[in-house]
């Protein structure tokens, strides 16, 4: 069995992302990374936190390009297939485009992985070599075997520095130039970017995704001018799970000690793969008066049928099934419940429409005088008991 094939092929099963809401964070392709989130049963809050500078308004660009054209490098290494494309349409548009290609058909091109490979052949040219792993580390390694000193090697960035690939040639004796395609800049509209924080630090997000560690480094740089850093941290290392489409993406994340998830293969797809396995797989059934529960983020399943629950009853079930089968107090249940003031009467409130939500009030039992508990199954009643304790 594959790592992350799907838990069932029944057509009728809950789908697997139904109930969790899932944050996406990519400038690029993000219109087919929430699709393929919401075919799954995911709510999405998308929320951009990069976008690209049109390469035509690069004059950074057009200054290197020339100075290539004029000089050329020893090698060139090609990062990302829409980097390269658009480096070559970049030309085209100045007007330099057919010299540029001359000029990198007799220089040794090294592409990063075989997207990069087809940009490179699309534009009528050859690479010398292409590492299987899609690795910068790979790629490194091979040019410092093939011996670097007094070589020109020219790097097409994607998006960001490259400190350590770019100093490794340069300690080795190479002349490194930097070829900034693209660049990265905050979103015009940072407001996006602040709602999905304030979701993700009060765990109203189950899982956002990552596509490019820029997009980490944008988020954290924002969380940091908020004054939020830590709790957004202290979410991502808690509650919220952090789904990366590669290693570089993931890199953020490790300086600052978050555990993330990957998938095998730096895809959109498997992404929404590993989302899709791991969020069920962090959810524990209850055996609750008969029933068979699962609590996701924003609804419940019972006995394999999705009931979508309000806030206030989410924040009240979350309680209850912290310790299940044992007895919540009223007041207890009260400071869970955002706005609420001091009325224990609107506990009462959500917790008829939680019962009414999850379509057997007998799940939950009120004990007179002292509060509600989850009706957990006798048999049930040892495991979960020693658990809480």
């Amino acid at each position: 069995m594959q790592p992350y094939a799907n838990r069932t092929n029944d057509p009728d099963a809950v789908p697997p992302l139904a109930g969790f809401t899932v944050g996406v964070t990519a400038a690029r392709r993000a219109d087919e990374l929430c699709a393929l989130l919401e075919r799954r049963g995911a709510a999405v809050l998308r929320a951009p936190s990069l976008r690209i500078v049109p390469l035509s308004d690069d004059s950074e660009l057009l200054s290197t390009t020339r100075e290539l054209i004029e000089h050329a490098p020893d090698v060139v290494v090609a990062t990302t297939a829409i980097g390269f494309r658009g480096w070559i349409e970049a030309a085209d548009g100045w007007g330099v485009g057919e010299t540029l290609v001359k000029r990198l058909a007799g220089v040794e091109l090294l592409a990063r992985g075989p997207k990069v490979r087809g940009a490179i052949r699309a534009a009528g040219l050859t690479e010398k070599w292409s590492p299987a792993s899609e690795s910068m580390a790979e790629l490194l390694e091979r040019l410092l075997e093939e011996g670097v000193d007094g070589r020109r090697v020219a790097v097409q960035l994607h998006g960001e520095p490259l400190p350590g690939f770019c100093e490794a040639l340069r300690a080795a004796g190479a002349q490194v130039v930097v070829v900034p395609v693209y660049r990265w800049m905050p979103p015009e509209d940072i407001g996006p970017v602040d709602r999905l924080l304030d979701a993700v630090i009060s765990r109203s997000l189950d899982a956002v995704s990552f596509t490019s560690a820029p997009a980490a480094a944008s988020l954290f740089d924002r969380a940091g001018q908020r004054g939020r850093l830590e709790e957004l941290l202290a979410a991502f290392r808690g509650d919220v799970l952090v789904a990366c489409v590669g290693p570089v993406t993931a890199l953020p994340f490790q300086a600052h000690d978050v555990p993330t998830v990957q998938p095998e293969r730096f895809r959109l797809g498997p992404l929404v793969q590993v989302l899709a396995w791991e969020l069920p797989g962090r959810v524990r059934p209850l055996p609750v008066a008969g029933h068979r529960v699962e609590i996701r983020g924003q609804a419940a399943v019972v006995d394999g049928t999705l009931r979508p629950v309000p806030p206030a009853g989410m924040a009240l079930l979350r309680a209850l099934a912290r310790r299940p089968g044992w007895v919540v107090s009223r007041a207890d249940l009260l400071r869970t419940l955002p706005g609420a003031g001091r009325d224990e009467h609107a506990v009462e409130t959500a917790m008829a429409r939680l019962r009414t939500a999850l379509g057997s009030p007998k799940l939950i039992q009120t004990v007179v005088k002292r509060g509600y508990r989850l009706s957990l199954d006798p048999h049930a009643e040892t495991k979960y008991t020693a658990d809480a304790q």
